[in-house]
């Protein structure tokens, strides 16, 4: 039973870190922008709402507070790289380092906020019904995960959100059609990094704690998450809400497989080269099948020239 409950957690931080790897989604595959905002701008949630609820708001204000807080993080990138033309990659790293100072200041100067003493939501639930917190997160995370991927679905089908995806598609073009691309990158870095915002937030509360590195290497987890997701799933034919699903599921993926490596007995300080490892992986497969299937049809081709020869 133990073992089980250890896997239900590895999919509840799945559906929790999912809202991170939907937002790196927008920035490094729509909007064709390696944002590193999100290493800072996830302990930015973390710690916003970490410091509602110990001052006694709800954990859904607090929530909605952290996404806040994410918004504006993404604004500051992007006023960085569109206003002051500093390059993308280099507005999210200076945004990065300056929000590590500003956690600082939110947590009061220290380092990490315990909330054992405070409404987190689904302890809170779990006590009241007497149910296992573990199966309180799956369906509480589950529920904002149908909620945000249904908006984020429908946001990127109307015209605003088309012309994000036009803007990262081909940004000359866009312009060519009248569409403002700084603004839809400013935009774009905004909801990115809200739903980054809201996975902290969300992490803080599940795990009744907050720490200001707690974004270290979220980047790269995030990018193992999409990576997974497009080669299990969304390589496959399907639309746009397949594609935002693909994301959550290899969100789950990774912290499962992350769960049965540290059942197999690996040290948790080799986690971060274990996900370097599992994305080398992930982005060559597709590389490797691409290649087998160029090869296989130059085979059948060369053959049939052959049979004609013949």
């Amino acid at each position: 039973m133990g073992l089980f409950y250890t896997y239900l957690g590895a999919v509840d931080l799945g559906l929790i870190w999912g809202f991170l790897a939907l937002g790196v989604y927008i920035t490094f595959r729509l909007l064709d922008i390696a944002d590193l905002t999100v290493d800072g701008s996830f302990a930015t949630g973390g710690a916003v709402c970490a410091i509602c609820v110990l001052n006694g708001f709800h954990p859904i204000l607090a929530i909605l507070a952290s996404i806040i807080s994410g918004f504006i993080a993404g604004a500051i990138t992007g006023l960085l790289h569109t206003k002051c033309k500093i390059p993308a990659i280099l507005a999210g790293i200076l945004t990065q380092i300056g929000l590590y100072s500003i956690n600082l200041r939110i947590m009061g100067g220290r380092a990490n906020l315990p909330l054992t003493s405070a409404n987190t939501l689904f302890n809170d639930i779990a006590t009241s019904l007497n149910i296992n917190r573990y199966y309180v997160t799956f369906v509480v995370a589950l529920l904002f995960v149908i909620i945000f991927v249904g908006i984020l679905y429908w946001f990127f089908g109307t015209e605003l959100g088309s012309s994000i995806r036009a803007t990262g598609n081909s940004e000359q073009m866009a312009r060519s059609l009248g569409i403002d691309t700084d603004h839809m990158k400013l935009l774009g870095l905004m909801i990115s990094n809200g739903l980054v915002g809201l996975s902290g937030g969300l992490n803080a509360l599940y795990g009744q704690a907050t720490d200001v590195r707690v974004g270290t290497g979220a980047i790269v987890i995030a990018l193992a998450s999409i990576v997974i997701g497009e080669v299990v799933i969304s390589n496959k034919k399907g639309g746009f809400a397949l594609a935002l699903t693909s994301i959550v599921v290899g969100s789950i993926i990774y912290r499962i497989i992350v769960a049965v490596v540290l059942q197999m007995g690996l040290n948790t300080d080799d986690l971060k080269i274990l996900t370097a490892i599992l994305v080398a992986i992930a982005l060559t497969i597709p590389v490797m099948l691409s290649k087998r299937k160029q090869v296989s049809m130059y085979k059948k081709l060369t053959g049939k020239e052959i049979d004609k020869n013949a």
